[in-house]
């Protein structure tokens, strides 16, 4: 039996879907149902139960003995909220309590960290533990994601197996309740259906030019690869990178898409929001080798064929993975 938290969300739910097409189905899922926009991303699949968060603690204690792993996919991930003591209860003390509880119960887990965590990139985007130790995230979820890591880092009772990857820019199916927090790729898709056009952030920084700043976007469906690799593989206990370990400018993301569509290209570009502007990024890139020294080869979709495929086979018929 699986656990997975956060599963009726957006990279949960497409790893229910992945599980489903490995022929697993003894899997519980675990999250706060109450979204019906969230529970749509759940039908059609098969698993053996379902909680609600608030209970899990009781059910792990409950039947720990034959729990195989918990993957730890549930948080709260609005960037742009202030609110400390949210991300504090949902993001890091709610992780400490799963950390502990597998550490006392023998199970391994797998949980999601953030690329937000390596703030502006002065420190690079390597997961070297001292290295960490030093990044500076810039804004709350970031900080909650991160205060994590470095508990984790420093615990000396552990889960038998415990890895935790910094997911970068995820985008694919099942996010369609995100709203403000859904992928570029979501929000630049309904924008170019709707006005024929797709409106990209100006660069506030000389280094840049509009639409050059650069993240490394990785497809939903690669993300869901690796976490099935790390359950059955259980590589070193640690963090690990989760990207392509390829930066792509919002220009070529928006070009994706036009190309997917069949249009030609159209771009603007409007003043990145003041709320946001410190704390935006504008670069990332996952170092990759971490996670290739464990074992991992397989190769990751490019920008283009990720873009592509969501398009043709998701948004565009209004289906979910």
């Amino acid at each position: 039996m699986i656990l997975i938290t956060g599963a009726a969300g957006f990279i949960g739910s497409c790893l229910v879907s992945r599980f489903n097409q490995l022929g697993r189905m003894d899997m519980i899922l675990i999250d706060d149902f109450k979204n019906e926009d969230k529970r749509r991303n759940l039908l059609l699949k098969n698993y053996a139960g379902s909680t609600d968060r608030s209970l899990a603690f009781d059910f792990i204690n409950t039947h720990f003995l034959i729990i195989e792993a918990i993957i730890h996919i549930g948080a709260r991930t609005d960037t742009t909220s202030k609110d400390v003591e949210i991300f504090d209860t949902l993001n890091l003390n709610y992780t400490k309590k799963l950390f502990t509880i597998c550490a006392e119960r023998s199970i391994p887990i797998i949980y999601a960290s953030s690329a937000a965590t390596y703030g502006n990139g002065e420190f690079g985007y390597t997961e070297i533990e001292e290295t960490l130790f030093k990044l500076q995230p810039l804004n709350p979820y970031a900080h909650s994601k991160h205060d994590f890591d470095k508990w984790a880092l420093q615990q000396v009772k552990v889960p038998p197996s415990w890895v935790g990857f910094k997911f970068f820019n995820v985008y694919g199916p099942n996010e369609y309740h995100k709203k403000r927090m859904a992928s570029v790729v979501f929000h630049a898709y309904n924008q170019i259906k709707k006005t024929g056009t797709c409106t990209l952030f100006k660069s506030h920084k000389n280094t840049y030019e509009n639409g050059e700043q650069l993240r490394d976007f990785v497809y939903v469906k690669d993300v869901v690869n690796v976490i099935v690799w790390a359950l059955l593989n259980k590589p070193k206990s640690g963090i690990y990178n989760l990207g392509t370990g390829k930066a792509r400018s919002f220009n070529d993301l928006a070009n994706a898409l036009f190309a997917a569509l069949k249009l030609p290209s159209n771009i603007s570009y409007i003043d990145t929001p003041a709320d946001i502007r410190q704390s935006y990024q504008y670069y990332t890139q996952a170092d990759m080798n971490k996670l290739t020294s464990a074992g991992f080869y397989d190769p990751f979709t490019s920008l283009e064929n990720g873009v592509k495929d969501y398009v043709s086979n998701y948004l565009e018929p209004s289906i979910y993975l």
